[in-house]
């Protein structure tokens, strides 16, 4: 987390945290959802403009990169200085990229090592890591199939819903708070 986020949570503790704003799609990028777009429906829902603008804006992106984690609900978010924004996520926390060698870096740049290998009922590839499980880059499915060729990892199948679950992470932090207010 940069030291101006810290030095900002510090100044000003009580800033609400902001639900429904930023959305994590299954290719790693970064959704901005204004009113528009969350009128038109949940993230996850594939409604026609629920998802809000691409963000383009490659220091805004670095910056969320930076200060990107989870609490201990599994809701992950983007600490904007004082606020917590939470993200909506398609599909899983994190998305891997693989490279020639099968070095596996997140959408955040950072560089994990794979544990297991996961195939869901729709053809979507997973790997576990001690940073959390992501989901592979569809560009980056190939490489994979080299990896398990070469038997760098095992494949084993999963129920796609199941995986929040099991992970311990929430793909809307919006509508897990929701439930728990009416609750």
């Amino acid at each position: 987390m940069d030291d101006i986020v810290r030095q900002a949570m510090d100044k000003w503790p009580n800033v609400p945290d902001c639900y429904g704003w930023l959305g994590l799609d299954s290719r790693g990028q970064w959704w901005m959802r204004d009113d528009k777009a969350q009128a038109q429906g949940y993230f996850q829902s594939g409604v026609q403009g629920a998802k809000g603008s691409l963000l383009r804006h490659e220091k805004l992106i670095d910056f969320i990169h930076r200060n990107y984690e989870t609490d201990t609900q599994g809701c992950w978010y983007f600490q904007n200085g004082p606020q917590r924004v939470y993200v909506e996520l398609e599909a899983t926390p994190h998305v891997w990229r693989l490279s020639d060698d099968f070095e596996v870096r997140s959408q955040t740049g950072s560089e994990v090592k794979a544990e297991s290998c996961l195939l869901d009922e729709t053809g979507r590839v997973y790997l576990t890591t001690s940073n959390g499980l992501g989901l592979v880059h569809t560009l980056d499915v190939g490489r994979l199939a080299n990896a398990l060729d070469l038997g760098l990892w095992t494949l084993t199948n999963c129920v796609s819903n199941e995986l929040p679950k099991l992970y311990g992470y929430v793909t809307s932090p919006q509508m897990n708070k929701l439930t728990q207010e009416h609750a």
